[in-house]
């Protein structure tokens, strides 16, 4: 007993560790609290309003990774406070200029947007677009300084903060206008809240410590953004395409079987996400550093990869099969009868979630063999294999539940070749390890 106990307590005294934990118990608390709220909140307003604020977050997702340039992810980067905030002044001023570029361009290219992707229901809503964007790119800002300074408690707080007073305003509005606009306009809200709560909280930060951020001579903005080129050139195209990846379900939906199909969607995907952004998560970022560290030390990997995915598989067979065995039943008993057709959607969409939560040890083995360049040619196919799934089942088959059944398959096919990516990888790197052992010898 005072072997494990001894284990414990150094592990729990590594700061690593804690820091961990802390993010981790942020996104655990803001989930439970979006997840005690579903079942009042999806009885309010129904699965049309869930999908119209689906689509318009669908389109809010894909245009948020160009809203700063994808700069503020920088902000962690520099040695010297002065050139991070920099960065920060530097993500401020392009966040105003991208949020007017893109209110210019929706001013007079809007009615196409919604044509084109069959959004015609948000068509009144997309000059909130840009507003969203620029709270959006507040947020990282803010986000990012306090990564930089190692304030995980006020990142986990602000989280379930937002959740909670967010949470709350859509069950207290919802009793008196129980409509799609005011999840949308909350949505946009939301993003502010957020933003608010990080400054607030890096702010205090910034003034209790003292500093040397703004002595000296600053660097230019335009060096700092020669320096961090690669943000704008190579992750926001990248953030880009992911995000866009996950919209294009959600935006084909609506255009093809209207509001409702695709509330069942968005409603699908926000629960049985959930144990993939907590445990998941939190298992990729512990294994992450263990397994970089033991492929940098020359020992063998495929053990630690290996221990990790079949952990995290005997994690989530039970609680993922047993909505693809139960879904219709568990959403009408948790979300009301009017969910039980999302039910059959979660079927699907559960097996497609338990191999994305199985693939967290699997990303990271990617990055740490610096394969990203495969990882990225894998999305750009995805993307276009999910995106002729959805037209196949919709378009041509006339079935949104086909639909969301191709999509699925071709989710569960990706994340299954990453997964054999990373294994193969791993069987590789230790087989010529163990030639070079043998040759020594």
């Amino acid at each position: 007993m005072a072997l494990p106990r001894r284990a414990f307590d150094r592990v729990w005294r590594s700061r690593f560790a804690r820091n961990v934990a802390v993010v981790a118990s942020g996104t655990a608390g803001a989930q439970a609290i979006t997840m005690a709220f579903a079942p009042l909140i999806t009885r309010i307003y129904g699965p049309e309003a869930f999908g119209l604020l689906g689509t318009f977050m669908a389109i809010v997702a894909v245009a948020i990774p160009v809203a700063a340039l994808a700069y503020p992810i920088a902000i962690v980067l520099p040695r010297e406070d002065r050139d991070a905030l920099g960065l920060v002044r530097l993500s401020a001023i392009l966040s105003f200029g991208v949020a007017l570029l893109a209110a210019a361009l929706l001013a007079f290219g809007g009615d196409w947007l919604t044509a084109t992707l069959g959004a015609e229901s948000v068509a009144g809503y997309l000059f909130l677009i840009p507003v969203a964007m620029l709270f959006a790119a507040w947020m990282q800002i803010a986000q990012q300084w306090l990564i930089r300074k190692k304030q995980f408690g006020v990142v986990a707080r602000s989280a379930v903060a937002h959740s909670l007073i967010l949470n709350s305003a859509k069950s207290g509005l919802g009793w008196l206008h129980p409509v799609g606009a005011v999840l949308i306009v909350l949505a946009t809200l939301g993003h502010a809240l957020h933003a608010a709560l990080l400054f607030i909280g890096a702010r205090r930060r910034y003034q209790a410590e003292p500093t040397a951020a703004d002595e000296g001579p600053r660097t230019p903005l335009k060096e700092l953004a020669h320096r961090h080129r690669d943000f704008p050139f190579y992750q926001s195209p990248q953030l880009f395409l992911n995000a866009a990846s996950h919209a294009l379900p959600v935006i084909l939906l609506a255009a093809y079987f209207g509001p409702v199909i695709a509330g069942y969607y968005v409603l699908c995907v926000q629960v049985l996400k959930a144990p993939s952004s907590i445990v998941g998560q939190a298992v990729g970022s512990v294994f992450y550093p263990r397994f970089s560290e033991a492929v940098n030390d020359g020992r063998r990997a495929t053990p630690i990869w290996v221990r990790a995915t079949a952990s995290l598989g005997a994690i989530g067979f039970v609680p993922f099969a047993t909505v693809v065995f139960l879904g219709p039943w568990i959403f009408e008993f948790v979300f009301g009868s009017d969910w039980r057709h999302a039910g059959i959607y979660a079927q699907w969409i559960s097996a497609w979630m338990f191999f994305v939560f199985l693939n967290q040890p699997s990303a990271k083995a990617i990055i740490v063999y610096h394969k990203q360049h495969l990882a990225l040619v894998l999305n750009v196919a995805s993307t276009f294999l999910r995106a002729g799934a959805i037209v196949l089942g919709a378009w041509w088959l006339e079935s949104a539940l086909v639909a969301v059944a191709l999509y699925s398959l071709t989710g569960i096919l990706h994340n299954a070749i990453f997964i054999t990516m990373a294994y193969w990888f791993c069987a590789n790197s230790d087989a010529r390890l163990e030639e070079n052992r043998g040759s020594l010898s």
